[in-house]
Formats: C-alpha cells, structure tokens, sequence
C-alpha cells in the first residue's frame, strides 16, 4: 500500500524533476520516490557509522595492524 504526501519544494527543482521526468518517461512520483529511498538508505549507513565511530567496545584498528592481519 502507498501513501500520498504533498512537499514543497523550489522552483528550480521542480524544473529540473519536470525535465527528468520528461527524458525519462518516468512519473515524477516514480523520481521522488527513488531518490527518498536512496537518502533514506544513506542515513542509515551513516547512523550504523557514527554508532560504530562512537563504540568504545568497538577496537581500532593501526594501519600496521591493518595491514598484519590482511597480509598486506
């Protein structure tokens, strides 16, 4: 099931989305969505980085080390 949702977004962009969606042939909802999913998957790779960043249990890791434990 979809959900409708109404944005606001610029002029330009709303230009540009047109183009696309004209070169395409695609809808502009069809554009929206995808780039959504892309952001939102984005976020959350981020969100997994930072978490791990922040991770005291987490160890680090020297490039030597790095490098021993490849066999590089």
């Amino acid at each position: 099931m979809s959900k409708a949702l109404s944005v606001r977004i610029p002029d330009d962009m709303a230009m540009k989305l047109n183009e696309i969606s004209k070169e395409t042939e695609r809808s502009k909802s069809f554009h929206i969505q995808k780039a959504l999913e892309l952001y939102l998957s984005e976020v959350a790779d981020l969100q997994i980085a930072y978490d791990r960043l922040h991770d005291t249990s987490d160890p680090v890791l020297s490039i030597a080390e790095l490098r021993k434990e490849f066999d590089l």
